[in-house]
């Protein structure tokens, strides 16, 4: 589903508020996008209560350096991948002290990449708890598809956030626990 661009606002400004109900922050580590997720969350005021940072990490070697994917799984699954969209979530959400943790990778166009179409995008969401990687298969040019990235990673936060009750205010914060990576929807999330 492609977003207008008033919608972003729209969805951080919902995002932020859920987050500060709970009193949760999240942090992204972002390929694709270049960004563009931190900023429209940060298009927000007040969002310093809920935002605690991200890296872009266009490069591959940043995925290892900033945002702490190990070498190995790159080598093994590529920069544009469902375990590399994982750690992406998992590793800026621990290294920026953040309760939820947003991964964004994928090929934005014009040019398939690694055998990826234009379009093709994962999206990794992590609480510290449980990843959940979404595949994403988005229509449009490169500013509609990386509008669209960020829109459906606004949505699938939100989604997650109003799938659980407030927390009690002693237990509100960064999540901590075991790690697992569940695959998203069970078929590939389209945005025609």
């Amino acid at each position: 589903m492609s977003a207008a661009p008033d919608q972003l606002p729209a969805a951080a400004q919902r995002v932020h508020e859920a987050l500060l109900a709970r009193r949760e922050t999240v942090a992204a580590a972002e390929s694709l996008t270049a960004g563009l997720f931190c900023a429209t969350l940060a298009s927000v005021p007040g969002v310093s209560a809920t935002l605690r940072g991200g890296a872009v990490v266009y490069a591959t070697d940043l995925k290892t350096t900033l945002a702490g994917v190990p070498a190995g799984l790159l080598a093994a699954h590529g920069p544009v991948s469902e375990p590399t969209a994982a750690a992406l979530a998992e590793g800026i959400r621990s290294r920026c002290g953040a309760t939820w943790g947003i991964g964004l990778t994928g090929v934005a166009g014009p040019d398939p990449v690694d055998g990826h179409a234009p379009g093709r995008v994962y999206l990794g969401l992590s609480d510290g708890l449980v990843t959940v990687v979404h595949e994403l298969d988005l229509p449009g040019d490169r500013a509609a598809v990386r509008s669209a990235a960020v829109e459906t990673a606004l949505r699938r936060l939100l989604a997650r956030l109003d799938e659980h009750p407030l927390p009690d205010a002693s237990v509100a914060g960064n999540a901590q626990g075991a790690q697992g990576v569940t695959p998203g929807a069970d078929e590939p999330d389209s945005a025609r």
